[in-house]
């Protein structure tokens, strides 16, 4: 039996060693190597090319986002589960918009994260359940999404509708790609989409581009 090749990322040894300790014990699933930030965890993410990676939220060095961000930028296929103790959004959506598969927390039990990475494995995207019910609320809002955007971010939504890359729209509104890469960022997170393309849709579904 080909074996599910899975790399921890947590800045908690002990965490680390009880997830590896139960995986271990699991003959279909494999410990690979471990991280105690997201900055080591990226580099031997794209160095070792595991099945899964397993991705803790707050650490010190490199969060999870960030960490999430650099392997799935050089590596786009990469699966990555999170699992973290925080419900909120400020965290939620910009991992999912980085680029994370799954969602966990970590009140999940062993036996579940254990299945989640298998599911990942098959292609499946798994949200605890909280998780889920935490979207679905936030998506039965009456207040429209694209109400929270600024006005410089609703320019930049308009500009990447028009098709500009980010350079195209920094040297036309005379910012750093940095500041537009922000920016970009907060607009995905608002509108609560993945991608430059749902929020370009979104943009017209929603009339706000003619």
């Amino acid at each position: 039996m080909k074996k599910i090749n899975v790399l921890l990322v947590d800045d908690h040894e002990m965490v680390r060693m009880g997830v590896s300790t139960y995986l271990s014990t699991q003959p279909d699933i494999a410990v690979i190597g471990e991280a105690s930030n997201g900055k080591i965890g990226a580099e031997m993410a794209l160095r070792l090319r595991p099945d899964i990676i397993l991705m803790d939220l707050m650490m010190d060095v490199m969060d999870g986002v960030d960490g999430t961000r650099e392997i799935i930028k050089e590596w786009p296929e990469a699966k990555i589960i999170v699992v973290t103790s925080f419900l909120d959004d400020e965290k939620l959506y910009p991992v999912i918009e980085a680029g994370a598969t799954s969602y966990l927390l970590k009140t999940s039990s062993a036996g579940n994260i254990a299945d989640a990475i298998r599911e990942t494995h098959k292609g499946q995207s798994i949200l605890e359940p909280k998780v889920a019910a935490k979207m679905m609320t936030n998506m039965r809002k009456t207040t429209p999404l694209h109400d929270d955007l600024t006005e410089r971010e609703l320019e930049i939504l308009l500009l990447m509708a028009e098709g500009k890359q980010n350079q195209d729209i920094a040297d036309e509104l005379f910012i750093a790609l940095k500041t537009v890469k922000t920016h970009v960022s907060n607009i995905l997170s608002k509108l609560q989409v993945i991608d430059r393309t749902q929020a370009v849709i979104y943009a017209f579904k929603h009339g706000l581009i003619e």
